[in-house]
């Protein structure tokens, strides 16, 4: 494959579900469409972990969550772990970033020559109330984000505003300067990460009456699993919606994946009329997805579809044209795939990572590929962990039941296999797949033990709870303010 330059496009929070290219009736995603018809689509995609930080350390690394540590949005990755950052720059490219990466600095060594208007953790330390796993900690602020949804602006949309011009110059400043070797950019946005204001003409797009209703919303429906409930009571969101607050959220937040694309086709257009297009390969993904209401849940933080699968587009000289695949991929999978498309071998060091070149699976093969997600963050009392194989998901709680769904025949996870002595074997062998990657209570006892070492650093448990939390991230320059 010959070395070309790399643009590797970023989102967050934004579910697979939520584009045209993937299937759905009404959001309109036209740039991402074109890119996956000029490309290939994985259908069946996932992140390491559904949530920013842990998702973004073992995207930057290769490596899952349990073996780098960096468990949820207050142990944020400070460079200590190599990350293809690090290996790009090792070997003479040119590496940079522009927009939200959620590291714990900028000072930090993470593997970036420049950093542009970057967003990392608040003051170095995070969400620390996400860290108390023990039931007691409830995030005020997210119930409010559904309250307040509807059309507007907000700190978010202009972030990414200013992400998309900068984003923009900075790929006109690459067809001026001759880089001996080739580039690769990372422009990561923020929506449609709440809040869930959008911008009016993008809003208007959704109107309210005509959103699909989430399926397993209502109660009496939604699954009653004690880690959705945990997830619910975390997030105040155990009351459910009126009708008119969920169908202004939806509307709201597929308003914002159309804003999202609306920003990334500047990119892209902006690509094109720097004459890079044909020497730059194309990755676009999400860090993880959202819920939005479906099984009466909100946002991530979950091992459902709708949490933890993402999408993911190839783009690019070498890349099948129009080609969706069924083998299912990670983020893992990203670290060998930028070594590949630069034209750096792998090391030593790489070898041992889980991850395969997107451009090898490319072609369908494997369609029975095991692919893992674990979660030990916010909205959950016990360490979750999911394997993938062909048609069948498992997921395993410390402590839990655990769950096992048919994808192909149940892809809205409406039935849970695991009770049905009819799967027992199915069951059976899908744990063993999972015990043959990890020790999940061994890996659940070592992230609660960091947690509580990070919990007392920061004065304890009810300091922390007394401090409350500032909901998202704030974009550079807004204030953080703890509720």
């Amino acid at each position: 494959m010959k070395p070309q330059n790399l643009l590797i496009l970023m989102s967050d929070q934004h579910s697979r579900k939520a584009l045209g290219c993937y299937g759905h009736p009404l959001v309109k995603t036209p740039n991402l469409d074109r890119l996956a018809a000029r490309g290939t689509l994985f259908k069946n995609a996932y992140c390491t972990s559904p949530i920013c930080v842990p998702a973004r350390a073992s995207f930057a690394t290769g490596r899952y969550v349990h073996d780098i540590g960096y468990w949820d949005n207050a142990h944020a990755y400070e460079g200590a772990t190599p990350s293809w950052g690090h290996r790009l720059a090792h070997h003479g490219h040119r590496v940079e970033s522009i927009g939200k990466l959620h590291y714990r600095s900028e000072q930090d060594p993470t593997g970036f020559d420049r950093q542009h208007r970057p967003m990392h953790v608040v003051g170095g330390a995070g969400d620390l109330l996400g860290s108390l796993r023990d039931g007691t900690a409830l995030l005020t602020k997210y119930r409010g984000y559904h309250l307040d949804a509807g059309p507007g602006t907000s700190t978010y949309t202009a972030y990414d505003q200013s992400i998309t011009e900068t984003s923009v110059s900075w790929l006109h400043d690459r067809a001026r300067t001759a880089d001996a070797k080739p580039w690769v950019g990372f422009v990561s946005l923020v929506c449609p990460h709440p809040p869930l204001q959008c911008p009016p003409e993008f809003y208007q797009m959704y109107p309210p009456a005509e959103m699909p209703w989430p399926v397993l919303h209502d109660p009496g429906q939604r699954p009653e699993h004690p880690a959705a409930r945990d997830h619910r009571k975390f997030q105040g969101c155990e009351e459910a919606f009126s009708e008119e607050v969920v169908r202004r959220s939806i509307s709201a937040y597929f308003g914002l994946c159309s804003y999202l694309d609306a920003n990334l086709g500047k990119v892209l257009d902006a690509l094109d009329a720097a004459g890079l297009t044909d020497s730059t390969r194309i990755i676009y993904t999400s860090d993880h997805g959202e819920h939005n209401g479906n099984q009466g849940l909100w946002g991530k933080c979950t091992l459902y579809e709708d949490s933890a699968g993402v999408p993911l587009l190839l783009a690019g000289a070498g890349v099948p044209c129009g080609k969706t695949v069924e083998t299912p991929v990670s983020h893992v999978d990203i670290y060998p795939t930028i070594m590949a498309g630069v034209g750096i071998d792998p090391d030593p060091d790489d070898r041992c990572l889980p991850g395969q070149s997107l451009f090898s699976l490319s072609d369908g093969r494997d369609p029975e590929r095991l692919v893992f997600a674990e979660f030990h963050a916010a909205a959950s009392n016990t360490g979750g962990f999911m394997v993938r194989r062909g048609a069948l998901k498992y997921v395993y709680y410390v402590g839990y039941p655990d769950q096992l769904f048919d994808l192909v025949q149940d892809p809205d996870e409406t039935t849970d296999l695991a009770p049905d002595p009819a799967f027992a074997s199915l069951r059976a062998e899908m744990e063993t797949l999972l015990r043959s990657l990890v020790n999940p209570q061994q890996i659940d006892a070592m992230a609660k033990s960091d947690q509580s070492a990070r919990i007392i650093a920061h004065g304890g448990r009810d300091a922390i709870r007394a401090k409350g939390s500032f909901g998202y991230t704030p974009a550079p320059g807004e204030s953080v303010i703890f509720k």
